[in-house]
């Protein structure tokens, strides 16, 4: 994509509404455009950075052997009903009226809707285990909407919901979630702590949230310093191994670490006191096993080996994918701007004429261009026609975790310079090493 033909609407001022980092720097780059209070429209760069983590999200579910789907945003009020959440759930659900009357809503979650599904098709235990997940917009009628795409009242979020025979089972699909999403987030380039949670209006004993640490983050948070030396990179696990996943489990959970509604002090003061830590956290996904409560409520049932009929233990899994993007912003820029992970990054370097119109110049940026783009690699080159530090200011606004600097100095010399985002430090070398080094680095994402 050349900068002269892209949509970038930047802004070099930060727009007064904007009160966390990452509302700023996603307005200042041009990622989104508030719609109406907390519903905003996603502009190309910010859609592009939505799409990564969306496939990120599809890539690791798959790997768990889970099978994706898509429902609708609307949901008849009748099966809400069925489960009792209806008027349990609140004035945060969008409630509707279609032309003939019928009650609608607004889905702010999916448990009745995909049990409804799974009564109707699956009847036997021998289909047994099933995990099926969409990626779909929810709506929540928040009282005050703010901190931008963090805490919206439109949200794109990924959730998935377990169907098992026993409760051990279940809690095996919990475990296995948990692992999935342990590399999901690392591979966004985060850190992503689970913590013992409240279930809330989702019902069941056992659920953990991610949380990423962040001084913006709406919750209160106390753990054990070690978990954050916790990683787990590039584990092959065998997600049917209950032993492999509950090991799992067992490394990242046994440490204290809990949100303020489950905060227990006598429990934390078990902690060595210099382990004892206190912060703000981010959520950006939670895990739910509630047994049989939708089940039970709505009729899904299976018949088992004796040829009983009984209800199904179910979970869910959810990812707030429109509030990661968000939650990496505020875990990863800097005074100049957004940093992105490498893994995330909605192009994957920048290409910046120093003099555009020189016919070296354009000449070697346009071999760049071709290059990277031969690679299977998405560079964005700024061909505009401005001064080198204004092409320089919107590069470090915008994040890209890699530029190249073309200028008719450097390649009377035969070299451009590669400059990591992060770092700040800048490399001569050749541009078919640049291009190598770049390919090189986005080969182990």
């Amino acid at each position: 994509m050349r900068l002269s033909r892209y949509f970038l609407p930047v802004l070099k001022e930060t727009p007064s509404e904007a009160q966390i980092v990452s509302h700023r720097l996603m307005l200042r780059a041009g990622m989104i455009k508030q719609a109406s209070a907390g519903i905003y429209s996603w502009l190309p760069l910010g859609f592009k950075v939505l799409r990564r983590i969306e496939q990120i999200v599809h890539e690791e579910q798959a790997r768990a052997g889970h099978v994706a789907m898509l429902m609708p945003t609307l949901q008849s009020a009748d099966l809400w009903r069925e489960s009792g959440r209806y008027d349990a759930f609140g004035a945060e659900m969008l409630r509707i009226t279609d032309r003939h009357g019928r009650d609608m809503l607004y889905g702010p979650t999916n448990e009745e809707l995909i049990t409804d599904i799974f009564r109707a098709h699956v009847g036997s235990y021998k289909d047994l285990p099933l995990t099926l997940y969409h990626v779909q917009w929810k709506f929540r009628d928040e009282v005050r909407p703010r901190f931008g795409v963090m805490r919206g009242r439109e949200f794109l979020m990924k959730d998935g919901y377990n169907f098992d025979l026993t409760m051990e089972d279940a809690l095996h699909a919990y475990n296995r979630h948990l692992v999935s999403y342990l590399r999901t987030y690392e591979r966004m380039g985060l850190q992503a702590i689970p913590m013992r949670a409240d279930s809330g209006a989702m019902g069941g004993d056992n659920t953990h949230e991610f949380l990423v640490l962040a001084e913006t983050g709406e919750s209160e948070v106390f753990y054990d310093s070690e978990i954050t030396d916790l990683k787990f990179g590039d584990r092959d696990i065998d997600y049917d191994s209950v032993e492999q996943c509950q090991a799992v489990l067992s490394e990242f959970t046994s440490r204290y670490a809990r949100t303020d509604e489950t905060h227990d002090e006598a429990e934390f003061a078990k902690v060595p006191e210099a382990r004892r830590r206190t912060a703000r956290g981010i959520e950006v996904g939670q895990i739910f096993y509630f047994g049989t409560k939708y089940s039970e409520a709505m009729g899904a049932t299976v018949v088992n080996e004796k040829q009983e009929q009984v209800p199904v233990h179910m979970g869910s899994h959810g990812i707030g994918v429109s509030r990661l993007v968000g939650a990496i912003i505020e875990a990863s820029h800097d005074e100049k701007g957004i940093i992105w992970p490498e893994g995330v990054t909605p192009f994957h370097c920048g290409i910046v004429n120093l003099k555009q119109g020189d016919a070296e110049a354009d000449a070697a940026c346009e071999q760049l261009y071709a290059a990277l783009t031969a690679r299977g690699l998405e560079p964005l080159y700024d061909d505009r026609n401005e001064r080198a530090g204004g092409k320089f200011a919107t590069m470090d606004l915008i994040g890209l975790p890699w530029r190249i600097t073309v200028g008719p100095r450097g390649l009377k010399n035969g070299v451009v310079e590669l400059t990591g985002r992060r770092s700040g430090e800048s490399i001569e070398m050749t541009p078919e090493a640049a291009v190598s080094r770049i390919a090189e680095i986005y080969a182990n994402i």
